[in-house]
């Protein structure tokens, strides 16, 4: 457990370490191995899409849970698609990084703008990725939310706050890296982060993680949830 976090759990020797893990697969497998007491359990994965999904897939296998996918997408920048000042989940839920629109000067037309098209992405990709198969049941049961990694945390606490919205009884975050500094954003708001590679300083990458790194196509996602939902 980290100091004055004790609902997180790491893998200490992997702590300010990159390229530990060889693909999403491979992390996957590292946290089944972390998660290990919930196995058989009463529990669902939700993967984050596109990248988390890949990484809950062996989580799910490997500890015989139920699989399924809790879309949320940032709220990009104009100008850089990888920067964003909020997000959008599955359920309808918005939620803006104040700090980050007090300093971005977009007007609100723009803002507006760009919810609009988030949302827009955030249903369809739900449509596309589920099809006509309905939301499971998660009122008083547990779920693990997975993403391949936690950059600000941002995205990842508004899925943690949809999530909720649907019931859950707890919530418990793995994903296979994170700044140590959004983990304490996060760390209040779930009953259990389980994290593998935690690191600090400046410029995190989560890529920086792994020695293969490449983008999750919605194919690749839809294919798996095919198999898996």
């Amino acid at each position: 457990m980290i100091e004055d976090m004790d609902n997180v759990f790491e893998i200490p020797e992997l702590r300010d370490r990159t390229n530990v893990f060889l693909n999403r697969e491979h992390a996957g497998k590292v946290l089944s191995d972390m998660l290990l007491s919930f196995k058989n359990s009463d529990t669902t994965v939700f993967g984050i899409p596109a990248g988390g999904v890949p990484v809950a897939v062996p989580i799910a296998s490997n500890l015989g849970l139920d699989l399924d996918v809790a879309v949320v997408s940032k709220i990009t920048l104009p100008w850089n698609s990888e920067s964003g000042y909020g997000a959008v989940a599955f359920d309808g839920t918005v939620k803006l990084n104040s700090e980050v629109v007090s300093q971005i000067g977009l007007t609100e037309d723009e803002i507006k703008k760009g919810i609009e098209n988030v949302t827009n992405k955030v249903k369809r990709r739900f449509k596309e990725f589920r099809g006509i198969k309905p939301f499971p049941f998660t009122k008083d049961r547990n779920v693990i939310l997975v993403d391949d990694g936690i950059a600000s945390g941002f995205t990842m606490i508004v899925a943690i706050e949809a999530l909720k919205n649907t019931g859950a009884n707890k919530i418990i975050v793995a994903v296979p890296t994170a700044h140590l500094k959004s983990l304490k954003l996060i760390t209040p708001k779930v009953d259990t982060i389980f994290c593998a590679n935690i690191r600090g300083g400046w410029g995190f990458a989560v890529a920086d993680a792994y020695k293969n790194w490449c983008d999750v196509e919605e194919d690749e996602v839809i294919s798996i949830l095919d198999e898996y939902i």
